[in-house]
């Protein structure tokens, strides 16, 4: 099937949403979800366009992708004959990659903060973890983490680099969004995580992928993104002399992820992440520091979330009242 029109769905009004407006271009149409991404697939579904729907998550917002399906599937079986949902635009391990990307071209001597909006704590734990990554396998000596909105904030974030003897610190974004530098004369941006390029490459290899397995397997998507948030769970305990459990975001993934911020530098299918084994050392792995993936995933109760019948932010049911989105939701 043609690749028809792109729908691009998410933090539409927030700061996150405009800056991602403008890497999109005009071509693409940019919606938060909920109303407005039920709205825009039926009107375009009524000119008869094939849509394709892409989370445009940064890999940190599984529920993005799970509020995107629930949505699609009010659609009329006609209108959803000729829709698909895209993987989402990327995983936490390509975000683990561009930010490694970002870094190497910030000097050494300088302090790295990575910047993004404050989610549920499970998915600013998942930051800290990230960065972690970035300075294991970086040559920075001081990666913190700064969330907006959120604690530490920003600012916090720059004077905690002071403290650690640091004279410059460099902004680096893990999301859409820029923050305002909250010191200038000892910091500066060093944003967008992705240049208008890398994410055309990255979107186009998206939608191209999702009507392959459409033509291909008669996938469209739904089912696979209505999983999408089934790791995104909570901690909980058994009490004094009980066993704990924690369910949190994401795989176990072990190594130094690497993925190149191009599209076109490993083919059609844009950006990727290659995982080392703990047992092998990035620097003498016969493959190299970017050689063979290998990952594998726990198990994750979903602990604690209401049914996806309940959310108010995703359309239900055909002829339900569609929500939208919170207008405070900014893209991670």
């Amino acid at each position: 099937m043609s690749p028809g029109e792109v729908v691009a769905v998410g933090g539409h009004e927030s700061d996150g949403g405009r800056a991602l407006r403008g890497l999109l271009g005009p071509r693409v149409s940019c919606v938060s979800g909920g109303r407005e991404l039920f709205r825009r697939v039926s009107a375009l579904r009524a000119r008869g366009e094939p849509v394709c729907v892409v989370p445009m998550t940064l890999g940190r917002d599984p529920e993005l992708v799970a509020d995107a399906a629930r949505t699609l599937l009010a659609l009329s079986a006609e209108d959803r004959a000729g829709t698909v949902l895209a993987e989402p635009f990327g995983t936490a391990d390509h975000l683990v990659g561009w930010l490694r990307a970002a870094a190497s071209r910030v000097a050494a001597d300088k302090a790295l903060l990575v910047t993004a909006p404050s989610g549920d704590p499970f998915v600013d734990a998942d930051l800290f973890r990230i960065a972690r990554l970035v300075r294991q396998y970086g040559r920075h000596r001081t990666v913190e983490v700064a969330l907006i909105g959120g604690d530490p904030d920003p600012a916090e974030g720059v004077r905690r680099c002071r403290a650690l003897g640091e004279r410059r610190v460099v902004l680096l974004p893990a999301a859409w969004v820029t923050p305002r530098v909250p010191d200038p004369e000892h910091c500066e941006p060093g944003g967008p995580l992705l240049a208008a390029p890398a994410v055309a490459g990255v979107l186009d290899a998206r939608v191209r992928e999702a009507w392959e397995r459409h033509d291909r397997l008669g996938d469209d998507g739904l089912s696979r993104g209505l999983r999408a948030a089934h790791d995104h769970g909570h901690a909980h305990t058994h009490g004094p002399g009980g066993h704990a459990h924690t369910h949190g975001p994401g795989d176990h993934a072990h190594g130094p992820p690497h993925t190149d911020e191009s599209h076109g530098s490993h083919g059609p299918h844009g950006p990727h992440t290659h995982v080392h084994g703990t047992h092998h050392d990035p620097r003498t792995h016969p493959h190299g520091p970017d050689g063979a993936a290998a990952s594998h995933r726990g198990h994750r109760a979903p602990y604690g979330h209401p049914p996806p019948h309940h959310r108010a932010d995703a359309v239900a049911h055909r002829g339900a009242d569609p929500h939208l989105l919170p207008s405070h939701r900014s893209p991670r």
